[in-house]
């Protein structure tokens, strides 16, 4: 065969498949599923192997040039079809010519997937989904999720490796910045908000990009909060608090799925027949594509369960793990072990068959190049819509943790102090997993401040204290100041000269996120110990924190009389926070994981189950408690403090017992007893009290987020049915038991007010 000839194959796929029914959506499977096996019968074992192959390329691949090594190892297989989809190649000009290679070198000229961790947003970015989450406004999830996406395909890329659905107990685990917090319902409603945000509803659509739920399954159960270690949990953990959110992913139609770094009970996800197979194929009837994480499947062999990177990619893929990221265990083992015997070409065939359905659902061999391009990529990205979404989901997410004598709003204060190496700082509100977010572009505090503070007020600066002594970036280890005091004295006179200080403290951008646990999760460096000095000078303190996970603030709940939890709030941070502290805000956020009193507490949340010696009374000994810290969380899931003053009534239910094919209407009536219009979080949890397996001490079953005017009442009404009373046993069935419940409605997950009903 000729090269042009090779070359005409490829293009006369995509002009066959375009031409066959161009007014159906490429989304039909009706119409996909034909012209996926027609181009599988084109291909050979290695073409075939190499869709399920994917390589981390630069620009410096996209022409012949000077290539040596690994790296023209990598270039000829690009060019011979042994490579199916290319991670981190971004812009639109780039994609376009790796696009143009593959289309015009390779035989059948398949098109490339591109694929780039777009996990809140990509140029412009939003506060880092833990603090999105804590909005609870899954409208304004779904809408940064969608911005990103325009942003992303604008730039030639089709697939993104987010949203992180995992369940996350353990703060002192990097990743929880990462995903949603601690409870399942909750983490499942925003990964179908952020999912559907991220791929429309056409997936063929040139602002929409394919999603990924990630990381499947445990990853936020890594013992003791170390990434990347083991996850030891039962089954009736897997099953009620781990898997939900990827359920819903599934239902969903999320696009892909990615494995898990750990090994679950023994036996790594990545490698896992019973995670893959028996659920995500069998029970959940999945679709769509998984993906390994990166090397996952190379790692099995540390795992110590393959001897080598052969036998790894063996259990990959029997497994049901189709695309090998920076692995390279499939494109040098997978045709030996066919040849072999070892594994039937069939097992190929149905995870090849999956890649390309994908790339037919993105509209990729209608048009390869629809995604490159650059007058779309110069209009969309960062543009001045995305950045007020930015300001406005920012806003949102501000959780008020403390505000002792209503010391918030600032009113009529003339001379402020601004102290704290983060309060100027640029770069530490775009967060970790930051995507082509540009250095130092957010709105700093100060910034904001200045801004938004009347010309009147005096408005003094100073550092206090170094954060890092470098380096602060993705890929090296971030190093704490823990000996440089030198600027505690400027700090001090300043703070004895101010009629209040704001004190900005936290986490920099790189001290949370992958690879960042910590087992110390207080403030870190010197900052506690300046935070220390300037209270015996100066108690009227506003503390605002910026961080990417939930701290130990124990004596910053003890001393400081207002304190704000402001994240790592993404492009227009400053403004946020300044019109928070002044009251143009009013804060309406509540925590989606807890704050711990003390390190030693973790993992600590409030879904646990009930035990055999429940405290009975004060002052008792023998029950499950610490003894030298509350058992309680300092501050719990669902909290978070407003401007308004919210009265919630009794809980009125439309019966007292129902049976499994009828529903109970609970209704409470909340009023805003300020003058303040403010926002509320309304929660509703339900607590099995006697089951078949040991239940939980309630669970977070529906939420509203509700507008309520100042001096005015609201009624808020929730439907309980059979699905919100139904759990899953050990053996993952789902299972509903008739018996005695509770449903409390309340402000947040420590809620005692309740009424009890009977499921007949």
């Amino acid at each position: 065969m000729t090269k042009i000839s090779s070359v005409l194959i490829g293009f006369s796929i995509a002009f066959i498949f375009s031409c066959s029914n161009p007014n159906v959506k490429v989304s039909s499977q009706n119409e996909i599923n034909p012209r996926v096996d027609s181009v599988l019968a084109l291909m050979n074992l290695e073409e075939k192997i190499g869709q399920l192959n994917q390589y981390s390329l630069g620009s410096e691949f996209t022409g012949p040039g000077n290539k040596k090594g690994k790296d023209s190892i990598r270039y000829q297989q690009l060019i011979s079809g042994q490579v199916g989809s290319v991670l981190n190649l971004l812009g639109a000009e780039n994609t376009r010519k790796m696009q143009e290679l593959v289309i015009e070198k390779t035989r059948l000229g398949i098109p490339l997937l591109f694929a780039y961790d777009v996990i809140h947003g990509y140029q412009t970015m939003f506060p880092v989904p833990l603090a999105e989450s804590s909005s609870w406004n899954l409208e304004l999830m779904q809408k940064t999720a969608k911005a990103a996406a325009a942003e992303a395909a604008a730039s030639g890329l089709h697939w993104t490796f987010a949203p992180m659905i995992d369940v996350t107990v353990d703060a002192r685990w990097g990743r929880v910045m990462e995903g949603a917090g601690e409870d399942p319902y909750l983490q499942a409603e925003i990964a179908k908000a952020r999912i559907n945000g991220f791929q429309g509803d056409d997936l063929s659509h040139n602002k929409t990009i394919a999603a990924t739920a990630k990381h499947f399954a445990g990853y936020g159960y890594a013992e003791s909060g170390k990434d990347y270690n083991s996850v030891n949990v039962n089954q009736y953990i897997l099953h009620n608090h781990i898997l939900p959110p990827f359920k819903a992913a599934a239902e969903a139609n999320v696009a892909s799925f990615m494995n898990a770094f750990n090994d679950i009970n023994s036996i790594p996800a990545t490698a896992n027949q019973y995670l893959l197979q028996d659920i995500l194929r069998e029970k959940w009837n999945y679709g769509g594509v998984v993906v390994s994480d990166w090397n996952s499947i190379g790692e099995i062999v540390n795992h110590g369960v393959s001897s080598d990177l052969k036998d790894a990619a063996k259990k990959a893929i029997l497994a049901g793990s189709e695309i090998d990221m920076e692995g390279t265990a499939y494109v040098q083992h997978l045709a030996q072990l066919v040849k072999e015997g070892e594994i039937e070409e069939s097992v190929i065939d149905d995870a090849v068959r999956n890649v390309l359905k994908l790339k037919f659902d993105l509209g990729l061999f209608d048009d390869p190049y629809k995604y490159s391009d650059i007058q779309r990529e110069k209009e969309i990205v960062g543009n001045l819509q995305h950045h007020e979404l930015a300001e406005e989901i920012a806003k949102e997410s501000i959780v008020l943790l403390k505000n002792e004598n209503d010391l918030l709003p600032l009113k009529n204060i003339k001379n402020i102090a601004v102290i704290g190496p983060l309060a100027k700082d640029k770069d530490a509100p775009l967060g970790n997993w930051r995507a082509q977010a540009v250095a130092n572009s957010a709105v700093s505090l100060y910034e904001g401040l200045e801004k938004t503070l009347a010309e009147s007020t005096n408005l003094k600066y100073a550092e206090g204290v170094k954060l890092s002594i470098g380096p602060n970036n993705f890929f090296e280890e971030l190093i704490i100041n823990k000996e440089d005091r030198s600027g505690f004295e400027e700090a001090k006179q300043l703070a004895s000269n101010s009629d209040l200080v704001i004190m900005a403290l936290g986490e920099p951008a790189y001290m949370s996120g992958e690879g960042r646990s910590r087992a110390d999760i207080g403030l870190p460096g010197l900052q506690k110990e300046l935070l220390k000095e300037i209270h015996k000078i100066n108690p009227n303190i506003v503390l605002v924190l910026m961080n990417g996970r939930p701290l130990e603030l124990s004596w910053e709940d003890e001393n400081i009389p207002a304190i704000v939890e402001a994240w790592h709030l993404g492009q227009r941070a400053g403004t946020a926070i300044a019109e928070t502290l002044l009251g143009e805000n009013n804060p309406s956020a509540k925590l989606t994981m807890s704050f711990p009193h003390h390190v030693g507490q973790l993992p600590i949340y409030y879904n646990h189950k009930v035990t055999g010696r429940p405290s009975t009374a004060p002052g008792q000994v023998f029950y499950t408690h610490h003894t030298d810290v509350d058992r309680s969380p300092l501050y719990p899931f669902g909290y978070g403090l407003s401007y308004s003053n919210f009265e919630y009534g009794e809980i009125e239910l439309s019966q007292n017992s129902i049976a499994e094919d009828e529903s109970i209407t609970a209704s409470i009536k909340i009023k805003n007893t300020s003058d303040i219009d403010g926002q509320e979080v309304v929660q509703l949890y339900i607590q099995d009290l006697v089951a078949e397996e040991t239940p939980m001490i309630k669970s977070l079953k529906a939420f509203q987020k509700v507008n309520i005017n100042a001096g005015e009442s609201v009624e808020v009404e929730f439907i309980i049915n059979k699905d919100l009373l139904s759990y899953y046993k050990s053996n993952g069935e789902l299972s509903l038991e008739k018996g005695d419940f509770k449903v409390f409605i309340g402000e947040d997950s420590s809620v005692e007010n309740h009424k009890e009903f009977k499921l007949r």
